[in-house]
């Protein structure tokens, strides 16, 4: 039914009628509320005795509730209009670059055979807090939620890869080949290409305990490289095993307990002082001389030389040779380098191991990863062979900058419609979804425009062509057509316009 209009006469006297009633009406609501929240009260402090039960129901806390109506501020504060510190926004401009780039993720992964996962944001802190002296654990964004859960967002993905084949258990057969590109939260410093959020591109193998697996992610990292332009001139691989230092450790009777704090802390070595180094491992209990054994083997550069200070019949050397043998036959030996003070930060890591990184040194890591065939029984399940790689989306994006590589991706739309006459906007919109429906984007002009607009939002969208809806043209069934990179123009039937 509509609503009747109010009188002229009734709209003058209305802000005198205000000026009589209004303090009428604030005393009584005064009183009101008064009287109210004098017998509320002592319902409330009974309440607040008792809470109710948690309960999941969209409903819960709602049934029966008085709930006073918030407080409205005098003064309205503006609010800072910048994401929180270390976040970032993605506008049109930046979402095309993420999508780009998601792409190639993406297609290669698919190039290798591998299947997207997907996993939750948010976590159950005990999966992220597997072993003492990860650095990671003092970058956790963790809370208690409302049902008293300690929970965290997930500042890697490999954790949470672990938890889905655990729950999956026998319905996936082996071997798994996953991939995700997921974002995590990292509470840390801000460095070039270091924020405290990023996507990441993770791809896993779980099930072939031998060097292929490595030999194979390492393959996969270096074509999507090849793909975006960049060459084994501006990007290597840092080679090592984590068995190297195990080696080394065994040599001087370290006890096992104390391998991933060694590891934790020799991955600091070009973060922090060498003497700081030597401090903190005397600090977690190994002998002056294991400390300069272990200093001098992680300075050696050759896989030779490493052989001639470990011999060849340790597991470490031997599969460091099948993989740098698995690179030359598949053709990316000349990325690859050895380097035995590569041991990845996270405890997890059992065997080989691997960092990408920028030739000239300007960049933190672009990627790493490597073999975590322990990960499981951690979370009290059996252990499986396994290994993986995470790749950031924004180191990458700063090297690409670096290179003169980032494309340009400007927003592309087919066919901009434009309705000639107010009166035809509907037919415009007709005319709209049906080149839609045979799979032309189109962005329909939604109200009257001059055409000196028409054609500038044309040449801002890169639009091929402009269909404009004329009234002697619509009136024998036809449509204008204008071809802008050529300025052609005809007019077409409605029924053949494509």
């Amino acid at each position: 039914m509509p609503a009747t209009p109010f009188s002229s006469s009734f709209l003058t006297l209305q802000p005198r009628f205000n000026t009589y009633v209004n303090p009428i009406f604030r005393s009584l609501t005064f009183q009101l509320s008064s009287s109210f929240n004098a017998n509320f009260s002592s319902h409330r402090l009974h309440s607040s005795l008792s809470p109710a039960p948690e309960t999941d129901s969209p409903t819960a806390g709602r049934s029966g509730a008085l709930t006073p109506a918030p407080a409205v501020a005098a003064d309205v504060q503006k609010i800072d209009v910048n994401p929180p510190k270390g976040t970032r926004d993605f506008p049109p401009e930046d979402m095309r670059l993420r999508n780009w780039l998601f792409n190639h993720f993406k297609g290669v992964s698919r190039l290798y055979g591998f299947e997207e996962v997907d996993y939750p944001v948010l976590e159950s802190e005990a999966l992220f807090t597997r072993k003492a002296g990860e650095e990671i654990k003092d970058q956790l964004y963790c809370f208690e939620d409302r049902g008293n859960r300690r929970v965290a967002l997930r500042p890697e993905l490999t954790p949470s890869l672990a938890r889905l084949v655990i729950q999956k258990g026998k319905s996936v057969s082996l071997p798994i080949k996953w991939f995700t590109i997921g974002q995590c939260w990292r509470y840390e410093r801000m460095t070039r290409g270091r924020r405290r959020e990023h996507y990441q591109w993770n791809m896993d193998i779980i099930g072939v305990p031998g060097v292929m697996a490595e030999a194979e992610l390492i393959s996969s990292i270096v074509t999507l490289f090849r793909r975006l332009g960049i060459t084994e001139s501006d990007v290597g691989f840092k080679v090592s095993s984590r068995k190297v230092l195990q080696e080394v450790l065994n040599c001087y009777s370290v006890p096992e307990n104390l391998f991933g704090k060694v590891c934790v802390i020799i991955d600091k070595i070009e973060k922090i002082p060498v003497d700081e180094i030597k401090r903190e491992l005397r600090a977690v209990g190994l002998s002056q001389d294991a400390v300069h054994e272990l200093l001098q083997i992680l300075s050696v550069k050759s896989l030779t030389e490493l052989e001639e200070r470990l011999g060849s019949g340790g597991e470490a050397v031997a599969e460091l040779k099948q993989l740098f043998s698995l690179a030359e036959k598949i053709g990316y030996s000349n990325w690859l380098q050895f380097d035995a003070s590569i041991v990845r930060g996270l405890a997890y890591y059992t065997g080989i191991v691997f960092e990408g990184f920028d030739r000239e040194g300007k960049l933190r890591a672009i990627c790493g990863g490597g073999r975590y065939d322990h990960l499981f029984s951690t979370f009290g399940a059996d252990d499986i062979a396994a290994c993986g790689f995470g790749f950031g989306d924004a180191v990458i994006v700063e090297l690409l900058k670096e290179k003169g590589l980032l494309p340009e991706l400007n927003l592309q739309i087919d066919i901009i419609v434009c309705a000639l006459d107010e009166d035809l906007q509907e037919c415009a919109a007709m005319v709209a979804n049906i080149l839609r429906e045979k799979g032309q984007s189109v962005e329909l002009v939604l109200e009257s425009k001059p055409l000196k607009w028409v054609f500038k939002r044309a040449a801002r969208v890169n639009a091929e062509r402009l269909v404009l809806v004329g009234n002697s043209e619509w009136q024998r069934g036809m449509v204008g057509v204008k071809v802008l990179s050529t300025a052609e123009q005809y007019e077409v039937k409605l029924d053949d316009l494509k």
